[in-house]
């Protein structure tokens, strides 16, 4: 039994370690040098290889080594294979930091003042208590909950949009189309952490920049695909939005000539809210494989037909 290994080689090298020592009669393979493939039960992957069924003929499970999946064409993947996505903790942890750093910084108007320490302006401007900033959060899964529980502490008006009805202490929850511009009404502050599926491709367009308060700022932390950026910049450049925080991007890495590098209202980082680390995601995954050949359920399988 062998498991293939198809993402970055320097983490790769600390996931083999892992490995050899805790899980010994789990045969370790990195990508290209994949052996006999026929000896491959299990793929833990970015991006999954073309023809896989035909490359790897007794693949039994492909494990996603990222919290979502929408980077895999799960149409191009044959029909029968589960695939599962990471529920790394250190992926959460990393999603709650980055949240409120974003939240924080526009709270605090901080790219407003980076842009007067370039121009050397000395001044002040009126603070906002965060009981009067009001925080909504598009998506409301478990990474979602924890942001919302995560920033709960610092005092906000928390709200939070899904599909499906959510219960959640302390956020006023929306849900369904019918309950959407109420929810965006209500965002000073939007946060998106949606899964990207058809429904949720281009969501963050002009229709709904235009149900924010004036004023408003947006965080995307869900996909590049969320977003389109050509009604963004349309809405930060008639002032009816204030800034956004931006860690994907259609195009990553993001060409030179880009509009975002040097907007002013724009804070752009290279998709680092959450990495995958070995160290707390290995327990995860060796759990899921001990779980497929218990015949058990695994924790984080998809649902093909909805993508997530």
């Amino acid at each position: 039994m062998a498991l293939l290994y198809k993402a970055d080689p320097v983490r790769g090298k600390q996931w083999q370690a892992l490995f050899a020592e805790h899980a010994p009669d789990i045969e370790w393979r990195a990508w290209p040098d994949i052996g006999d493939p026929k000896d491959i039960q299990y793929l833990a992957a970015w991006q999954a290889p073309d023809d896989l069924d035909v490359m790897l003929p007794n693949l039994q499970v492909l494990f996603a080594l990222s919290a979502g999946v929408d980077q895999l064409d799960l149409g191009r993947l044959p029909a029968s294979l589960p695939v599962v996505r990471l529920l790394d903790p250190g992926i959460t942890r990393g999603m709650c930091e980055y949240a409120t750093f974003a939240v924080l910084s526009l709270h605090r108007d901080m790219l407003r003042y980076r842009q007067q320490q370039i121009a050397r302006c000395w001044q002040a401007h009126l603070l906002q208590p965060a009981a009067k900033r009001r925080v909504g959060v598009m998506g409301l899964g478990a990474q979602a909950q924890q942001i919302l529980a995560t920033l709960q502490p610092l005092g906000f008006a928390l709200s939070g949009w899904a599909r499906s009805a959510h219960h959640i202490p302390g956020v006023d929850c929306y849900a369904g189309n019918a309950q959407l511009p109420a929810f965006l009404s209500q965002c000073d502050i939007l946060l998106c952490v949606l899964p990207l599926t058809e429904q949720t491709q281009g969501i963050l367009d002009r229709n709904l920049f235009e149900q924010l308060p004036k004023g408003a700022a947006l965080i995307n932390m869900g996909r590049g695909g969320h977003l389109i950026e050509e009604d963004l910049l349309e809405a930060l450049g008639s002032g009816h939005l204030s800034g956004a925080v931006l860690d994907v991007l259609l195009q990553e890495p993001a060409p030179a000539d880009h509009p975002f590098w040097h907007h002013p209202q724009i804070l752009l980082t290279p998709h680092i809210a959450a990495m995958t680390q070995p160290e707390s995601a290995f327990g995860v995954l060796l759990e899921n494989i001990r779980r497929h050949q218990r015949g058990e359920p695994m924790l984080g399988e998809i649902d093909r037909a909805q993508g997530y």
